[in-house]
């Protein structure tokens, strides 16, 4: 009797578990991800963007990349990060790109966020720093020729990462590397003296390295996504390069045969690579971080659980004083010679009956991934407080990124706002504002409108 009834329990557990097996083999995959890559070396003339100066390239130490990763939630939600090699993507560029994903993929503002390494080593696009350069009407040539490149295959390559979905597990993790200096409170002439005493160099600095990595249903790794606080201006010479970026991503894919690489800056504004100015140096940070990022991976990874919320709004980030004519004219009598090419520039648009705005449309992203992840995205240059105020406030899994949609100009926080300076005070004409400084709230609009979407995604 007793035999029988152990006998039924079996077959009870065993019908049980088979049960159990068809059900969660039968359960929809957590994430869906996909990823692709193109090379976006430019193959003509196109001068190399930042320094303030007119500089031809001359040869490349690696390609250039634009890549790709998407992803799909259980309910069919959709979001897509670009990463590049760009220095800056200009917002009348990055606004075409955003109306051909409505049309042809069907992805709203809110899905997309467009990063940019902000590297001093890649190609000029479009409007981005204009004032920068001498004009040659060659090079303005090929300059929109390039840009217009670059908006049809940045909307192929989405698409491309998109129609490889397929199932994925997402998890993160953080590591850490040291070799940003916070470059308004640290001369650069100082800095390997100080360096090598051991004397502790001054001001904020960021040195946290989020990571994310993405494996397929093989457990195969297929993307691994990383920052870094720092701009990458390792070098300034005329070669196609990612800068220390680039070397990153190159190191990290040796190691990880099939994967793909994928920097963000997150908040970098203030922050430089120091000892600089040699290709060994710039090796190196790339080793530095591609180091970072192994440790993180060899770590325990948090699992990020399905569900996917995406938010984006503009907040309008007023100027200090609008520039008049009178004081454009005055500008166009000075040796500066961006500042005179911006002032003559401006000049111009009031010829044409153009009225200077007021306020500046600043892009602000906010992701929730799982309960484990959020992804703060930010327009332009930010300095690092950003990062360190909402990494507090918004806790653990938080990423913060500048460097998004819209070359702007600097960002300053309150704090580097009052302190003026190069990121902080009157530098808004490098970037082809119709005015000198932000006006001194910027960080309370951009904080509260942050939060605003981060309670939307919640």
């Amino acid at each position: 009797m007793l035999l029988k009834r152990l006998l039924r329990h079996a077959c009870l557990l065993a019908t049980c578990l088979t049960t159990f097996s068809s059900t969660a083999s039968a359960q929809p995959p957590a994430w869906k991800a996909g990823v692709a890559k193109a090379v976006i070396t430019p193959e003509k003339g196109v001068w190399l963007a930042g320094y303030g100066t007119k500089r031809p390239p001359d040869g490349k130490l690696h390609d250039l990349w634009m890549k790709a990763l998407a992803l799909e939630d259980p309910k069919g939600n959709r979001a897509v990060l670009v990463t590049s090699d760009f220095q800056g993507v200009p917002k009348e560029m990055s606004d075409r790109v955003f109306a051909a994903l409505r049309k042809k993929l069907k992805l709203d503002r809110h899905q997309v966020m467009i990063t940019f390494s902000h590297n001093h080593c890649g190609p000029r696009l479009g409007l981005d720093l204009v004032d920068y350069y001498p004009i040659e009407a060659e090079q303005v040539k090929l300059v929109d020729e390039y840009t217009t490149l670059m908006e049809t295959r940045m909307v192929e390559l989405i698409g491309a990462a998109f129609s490889k979905l397929a199932p994925a597990t997402l998890a993160i993790g953080q590591g850490k590397t040291d070799f940003a200096v916070n470059r308004r409170n640290n001369r650069e002439a100082d800095v390997p003296m100080l360096l090598a005493k051991g004397i502790p160099l001054k001001g904020p600095v960021d040195h946290s390295v989020p990571v994310m990595m993405v494996t397929n249903a093989d457990e195969k790794i297929v993307a691994i996504v990383f920052g870094y606080a720092c701009h990458p201006t390792t070098l300034s010479f005329t070669k196609w390069c990612g800068d220390y970026p680039g070397f990153a991503q190159i190191e990290i894919e040796k190691k990880h045969p099939g994967a793909l690489a994928m920097f963000v800056n997150t908040c970098g504004g203030d922050q430089n690579p120091l000892p600089r100015r040699k290709v060994e140096l710039c090796e190196k940070y790339g080793k530095m971080l591609a180091d970072a990022v192994e440790a993180a991976l060899k770590k325990p990874l948090k699992t990020v659980s399905p569900g996917l919320r995406t938010a984006f709004e503009y907040v309008d980030l007023p100027y200090l004083e609008v520039m008049t004519r009178k004081e454009l004219q005055a500008f166009t009598k000075q040796p500066n010679a961006i500042r005179k090419r911006w002032a003559e520039r401006m000049i111009k648009k009031l010829d044409a009956g153009e009225k200077f705005e007021s306020a500046y449309p600043y892009p602000i992203h906010a992701w929730r991934l799982g309960k484990e992840m959020l992804i703060i995205g930010m327009g332009a240059e930010t300095v690092v407080d950003y990062a360190l105020r909402f990494k507090v406030k918004y806790g653990p899994g938080t990423w913060v990124c500048g460097y998004t949609d819209d070359m702007i100009s600097y960002i300053p926080s309150r704090r580097v706002w009052l302190e003026g300076g190069y990121e902080g005070g009157s530098s808004l004409y490098e970037y082809g504002r119709p005015a000198l400084r932000w006006a001194g709230d910027i960080e309370e609009r951009i904080a509260n409108t942050v939060h605003k979407q981060v309670q939307a995604v919640k």
